[in-house]
């Protein structure tokens, strides 16, 4: 029996955890209420980096992200990597875990990207096999994220909004449904941001992302850049206050893995968020 973490996070500002943020985060974690991990930076045994997130987990709710599962992939699943995931959340019992809608291997190689797969029958019957696999692993529900898409493959035969769908039938995930990565791949596909939250699976939803990301001046036509670097734009907050009035409050994350600033400015994002969840 799996169990079901929707809704096991508080539904307010989380921040992608840094180490260099850990005493801010003890003394003055302002409207912060959870933090999100990325595990493949905690599978080692003991540490300065498991004891500071001992300590942090009795003060937060943790959720547990993945980057490394290769969900898409062709191959199977590295059996290895999900042991140690197993390890790490048996240990920390997080709030809740989440991967990635793509793939990062090919044979035996594993390139340092997450990039984006064709959605056709093939692909739903590889991706829906891996979620078992990991779901049945683990003995939890996970999260899928939706991708941020730099193009579009002629092989597909499902809307991405309707190949999620499926996954949640078939498998019993959960999604986690990044707003920025909705906004980038609108901009880059000149497809209606609006158009893909009103197709959304929204009842699925544990947790809403926000990010910054970046623009390619270099071409004809505006290129966005999913970066993790910079302050989540405007119009990116805008597309969460829609989002938000059809799913309702959510947890909502602030990430922020690149060029990572002083924790006064991820409070002031988290600010931002908790502004916008007290206006529902």
């Amino acid at each position: 029996m799996l169990d079901t973490i929707r809704d096991a996070l508080p539904n307010r500002p989380g921040i992608g955890y840094k180490s260099q943020h850990f005493q801010d985060l003890l003394d003055t974690p302002g409207p912060v209420a959870w933090l999100e991990i990325h595990a493949e930076n905690y599978m080692g045994d003991g540490g300065r980096p498991l004891a500071q997130l001992r300590a942090l987990a009795d003060r937060f709710p943790i959720s547990v992200h993945g980057v490394g599962l290769s969900i898409g992939g062709e191959t199977p699943l590295d059996r290895d990597h999900l042991a140690r995931l197993k390890h790490l959340c048996d240990w920390l019992q997080p709030a809740s875990f989440s991967e990635h809608l793509a793939w990062s291997t090919h044979d035996v190689g594993y390139l340092n990207d997450l990039l984006p797969l064709p959605y056709n029958a093939g692909t739903l019957t590889r991706v829906a096999d891996h979620i078992d696999q990991v779901q049945q692993t683990l003995g939890r529900q996970m999260l899928l994220e939706n991708p941020s898409s730099y193009l579009a493959f002629t092989t597909s035969t499902y809307s991405e909004t309707d190949f999620l769908a499926e996954l949640i039938r078939r498998t019993g995930c959960g999604l986690l449904l990044d707003v920025n990565n909705v906004f980038v791949s609108a901009t880059n596909l000149q497809t209606s941001p609006k158009a893909y939250i009103d197709a959304f699976p929204t009842e699925a939803v544990g947790e809403i992302h926000l990010g910054g990301h970046d623009e390619d001046h270099d071409s004809d036509a505006p290129l966005l850049i999913d970066s993790h670097g910079k302050p989540v734009a405007d119009p990116v907050w805008a597309l969460l206050d829609y989002t938000l009035a059809k799913t309702g409050p959510k947890p909502l994350l602030i990430e922020w893995d690149t060029d990572v600033p002083p924790f006064a400015t991820l409070r002031d994002e988290a600010a931002r968020a908790e502004t916008a969840l007290a206006a529902l």
